[in-house]
């Protein structure tokens, strides 16, 4: 029996993941504001985690019901057969939350959802009503999610969130999650045969996640998942599947990215990380600021997420310096994520596209630009 699964997002990337999804051979089910559903087998939880690049976790759906009363929320957790889920000695950590719902005590469904979790496995195991649960092995994160009366009971398989590659380890002043990164790159009209241009790359996110892709390479083959100590996904299927990722990865661009920035240890930040992540052969970084930057390729892509500053005003001249090097680059196009409400007048034309994207808890515009097509996507000059 398939696994109904889904992958969670931003708000603004659903769509992006879904595509990932399909890529994958995996097409959704199901698209709400936040989350992807799919069915699959276990490998395709692995293979999820792997490859997802605008995903933040995967989840498996373990059941679903609409329930209004805690006394029957209790009877339908403590009903199911959690060992398919949870091993013997498996710690469940619960979570949850509640919208909208006459279950609205949070603490109430965590403590319900534990005790009937805990009488059902020592059911199952023929031992005593009562007995304490070990809770000695790998863990199981159980989150319950309520939303107008109806109850999702979700299992994580990913653990920290998929933005934690493992290729970052120094932080910038206003780092970029990695999923967002690769959601932009994922959106704007990049491949790896057009050059690519960030001129304000603070600690590398939005490049190196573009070389990723160029290249093939599955983000999350530098870490691990929670779901790696469940019989569900034994260690030999992940094993597989990151051998498969390894094979999978192209060889590196012909022409390396460009990444600029103002500020030295940012520059000298953004190199580390590339090189951790694998592509720092990829990447050329410079510390330069945006109004000397530029490129001698054509057809590019221009990639940002200017430093916003901490009021807008101070942010201007960085916004502006950003619009005349696209404007400078005649036969480009450009992906830039920004919340400065005049960047669009800088520009001094219109947007092919504009689209709502959260930076953290900070409404962003992806502000995007469609350059003229390159003649041949193949031996484009760089």
């Amino acid at each position: 029996m398939p696994l109904l699964l889904q992958a969670t997002a931003a708000f603004g990337l659903e769509a992006v993941v879904g595509r990932e999804l399909t890529a994958l051979g995996l097409p959704p089910t199901e698209t709400e504001d936040g989350r992807v559903r799919f069915e699959g087998e276990p490998v395709d939880l692995v293979r999820a985690n792997l490859w997802l690049r605008a995903a933040d976790r995967v989840q498996v759906v373990a059941e679903e019901f609409d329930c209004t009363d805690f006394d029957q929320f209790f009877e339908v957790v403590g009903a199911i057969d959690w060992t398919r889920w949870i091993p013997y000695d498996a710690a469940f950590p619960i979570t949850a939350r509640s919208v909208r719902s006459a279950l609205g005590h949070v603490p109430t469904l965590q403590s319900m959802a534990k005790k009937a979790i805990a009488e059902a496995l020592c059911e199952a195991r023929g031992d005593a009503p009562g007995s304490p649960v070990p809770e000695v092995g790998p863990p199981v994160p159980i989150e319950v999610n309520v939303r107008k009366d109806h109850v999702s009971l979700l299992l994580d398989t990913t653990g920290p969130g998929l933005h934690k590659r493992g290729y970052r380890d120094l932080s910038g002043p206003a780092p970029m999650k990695e999923t967002l990164a690769a959601g932009i790159v994922l959106l704007s009209v990049w491949d790896r045969e057009r050059p690519l241009l960030d001129p304000c790359c603070g600690t590398g996110t939005l490049p190196i996640e573009a070389a990723l892709i160029g290249r093939n390479m599955a983000p999350g083959l530098q870490r691990e998942f929670v779901a790696e100590g469940w019989p569900l996904a034994p260690p030999d299927l992940w094993a597989e599947q990151r051998a498969a990722a390894t094979e999978a990865a192209l060889p590196p661009l012909d022409s390396p990215l460009q990444g600029g920035d103002l500020d030295r240890n940012a520059v000298s930040a953004a190199r580390h990380h590339a090189e951790r992540a694998g592509v720092g052969d990829d990447i050329h970084f410079q510390q330069r600021p945006i109004a000397e930057a530029g490129s001698k390729g054509s057809h590019g892509v221009l990639l940002a997420n200017p430093p916003y500053g901490e009021r807008l005003g101070d942010a201007d001249t960085v916004h502006q310096d950003l619009a005349a090097l696209f404007n400078r680059l005649e036969d480009w196009s450009a992906a830039v994520l920004t919340p400065h409400p005049a960047f669009a007048t800088m520009v001094g034309r219109k947007a092919n596209r504009r689209r709502k994207l959260y930076n953290g808890t900070l409404a962003c515009t992806l502000h995007q630009y469609l350059g003229p097509k390159p003649p041949s996507l193949t031996g484009s000059p760089v």
